[in-house]
């Protein structure tokens, strides 16, 4: 969505802006150091009486709207990343001025030019700084338009070409700027699905780092190349390519389609529990990560995202829209992206986020991380001696895991253990755990009566399965895609556009249908039911059964039991994963796809 970006004005998606006069009155402090500036600039053009007070207003104004605006996107850093409501204000502040500075430099930028020498990187800063509002507007709301609004702005500056004179000045912290623009544009293209441009602008990135090194002898070369090898490697991460009949790439979205969850049957009795919250947690020993963004975090984001609307109906009307205006049902869970969180790190935003869920609502934990073990038996098995997860410190790492050293009696200050999240087991509490030591969140003890359900992954993968785990989570693939999943478990590397959408339907068949199994199945925990209510709950639970009934089937996975993921409370296996309709379905959709040798035959009933 290019519109505010083609009429070169602020979108009117982000918080309503205040209408109270062009240009705050400053104070004398302030008013003196803009005056200062502003002789400053003048003294250069000429005798500073021949400009006619109207211009000089018109800079004074534009120099305390720029000081301003610095000044409280500065202060952007200082709020807490935590908690719902407290930035909300200080936002709109900040959206106010940059709406009023972006007006103010169209409608005097010939004086401007003029009076103050306003240079196209400048007018480019200014929006650069735009798009980062909308960019970590869409962190703080999870709404997928403000990414739209995002890239709108970052796109205008590529087309005009904001930022095109700044390599001919002998200013380095310049070219920086311009490559900071760059990495965080790509950042929102890979947010939005828009690969295409995604590749266009490491292209260009590249060859702005070739000159910017060449041009100055700095010192942070290797850190900007691998700024590119990650892109690049993030890009790839994919293990299937969709290819159209001219052989170019298909760009798959996996965010919730309309048509994505399996409807639920009239009169089916489910929870009305919704999803209101997310934390997903991200620190995998060697995964592709790009700006703090690693490959399961990212697949585990849009799996809990909605498909973004054709947005050009709503944003006629100026402000945020009411909610009347809004569509049905459009919301998207609130997310916490926590990148290598310390222990006291991960517990403050567990703590917001369990304090401001709503009534009705359930919090979601996604830990996508190494494994720690326990370093021996103790006398009593409790929550906390199965080990966990480890969120922050990299110590110890053998083979992807961690361990403690035998003469350690101490356990690792930053590994989450089941133990660790009781207290929020007070409220309905959903956790998905992909790890090497996935298997410690089983031992749970539901203590407050409040639905619970963990759904754990593989401890290992067969050998004979080349090893993805650096392009992301066979498990998390499952969740987040799971056709690309089941094609590369099935040695599938690429596939034609119309085998992968008639393949996509016949998934939608099996989501259906796992959703009946479950619904119907009598000796299931209530837990899972209570859960069914929401869409992206229900979508993952039938895409867990899935994996897991895939996985079973699977020649190579069938070796040992640690290839099969599980769940807390256990899923009733011959009704479920198990269940002799469902494996059928595994079959004839393996037959679609010509890998049915694959798989075993035997595990089902002649129909």
């Amino acid at each position: 969505m290019v519109r505010g970006a083609a009429r070169q004005r602020l979108p009117r998606t982000g918080p309503a802006s205040r209408t109270t006069g062009l240009v705050e009155k400053p104070s004398r402090k302030r008013k003196s150091r803009t005056e200062f500036a502003l002789k400053e600039i003048m003294s250069s053009g000429g005798a500073e009486d021949d400009i006619p007070q109207g211009e000089r207003k018109t800079v004074t104004d534009f120099c305390y709207l720029l000081d301003k605006s610095k000044q409280l996107f500065n202060g952007l850093r200082d709020l807490p990343q935590y908690g719902q409501k407290q930035w909300q204000s200080y936002f709109g502040r900040t959206f106010d001025v940059y709406t009023k500075l972006w007006k103010f430099q169209q409608q005097h930028r010939q004086v401007l030019d003029n009076r103050y020498g306003l240079k196209r990187w400048q007018i480019g800063e200014i929006a650069s700084k735009i798009g980062q509002l909308y960019y970590h507007y869409y962190l703080r709301t999870s709404e997928t338009s403000y990414l739209n609004e995002a890239f709108s702005f970052y796109s205008a500056i590529r087309q005009r070409s904001y930022y095109s004179q700044v390599n001919k000045e002998d200013r380095p912290e310049l070219v920086v700027k311009k490559l900071r623009y760059y990495a965080r544009f790509i950042v929102v293209c890979l947010l939005l699905n828009k690969m295409d441009v995604v590749k266009d602008l490491v292209k260009e990135l590249s060859d702005e780092i070739e000159d910017y090194t060449h041009r100055f002898n700095t010192e942070d070369q290797v850190e900007w190349n691998l700024v590119l090898q990650e892109v690049a490697a993030f890009v790839e991460a994919d293990p299937v390519m969709v290819l159209n009949d001219d052989n170019t790439i298909v760009i798959t979205s996996n965010r919730l389609a309309e048509t994505g969850a399996p409807l639920l049957e009239q009169g089916m009795i489910v929870g009305q529990l919704t999803l209101a919250d997310a934390l997903i947690i991200g620190n995998c020993n060697n995964q592709v990560k790009f700006s703090e963004l690693t490959v399961d975090m990212f697949r585990m984001l849009q799996a809990l995202e909605r498909e973004p609307m054709n947005l050009a109906s709503q944003m006629n009307k100026p402000g945020m829209q009411e909610s009347t205006e809004k569509p049905a049902r459009r919301e998207n869970p609130h997310k916490y992206l926590l990148y290598k969180p310390t222990f006291s790190q991960l517990y403050t935003f567990l703590a917001a986020a369990f304090k401001e869920l709503p009534a009705n609502s359930v919090l979601l934990i996604y830990l996508s991380a190494t494994g720690v073990f326990p370093s021996g038996r103790s006398d009593s098995e409790g929550p906390y001696d199965f080990g966990g997860v480890l969120t922050n410190s990299n110590r110890d790492i053998i083979n992807g895991d961690a361990i403690h050293k035998r003469n350690q009696s101490y356990k690792e200050m930053h590994c989450l253990h089941p133990g660790d999240l009781y207290p929020f087991t007070r409220k309905p509490l959903f956790i998905i755990v992909d790890s090497s030591n996935s298997v410690a969140y089983k031992n749970f003890t539901n203590l407050f009566g409040q639905p619970l359900v963990c759904l754990l992954s593989p401890t290992a993968y067969p050998k004979a399965l080349q090893d993805q785990s650096q392009r992301g989570s066979l498990f998390t693939l499952f969740l987040n895609n799971p056709l690309m999943a089941f094609l590369f478990v099935s040695g599938l590397s690429s596939m034609r556009r119309g085998l992968w959408e008639k393949c996509q339907d016949y998934l939608r068949k099996i989501n259906r249908d796992i959703a009946q199994l479950l619904t119907h199945s009598r000796s299931i925990d209530q837990a899972f039911l209570q859960f069914f209510g929401d869409e992206f709950l229900r979508l993952l639970l039938t895409r867990f059964v899935f994996c897991s009934a895939t996985m079973r089937m699977h020649k190579i996975f069938r070796q040992e039991t640690r290839n099969y993921p599980e769940s807390y409370p256990q899923l009733p296996r011959d009704e479920t994963v198990e269940n002799p309709h469902l494996q059928k379905h595994i079959l004839e959709l393996a037959s679609i796809l010509d890998v049915r040798n694959v798989f075993l035959e035997n595990t089902i009933d002649d129909y």
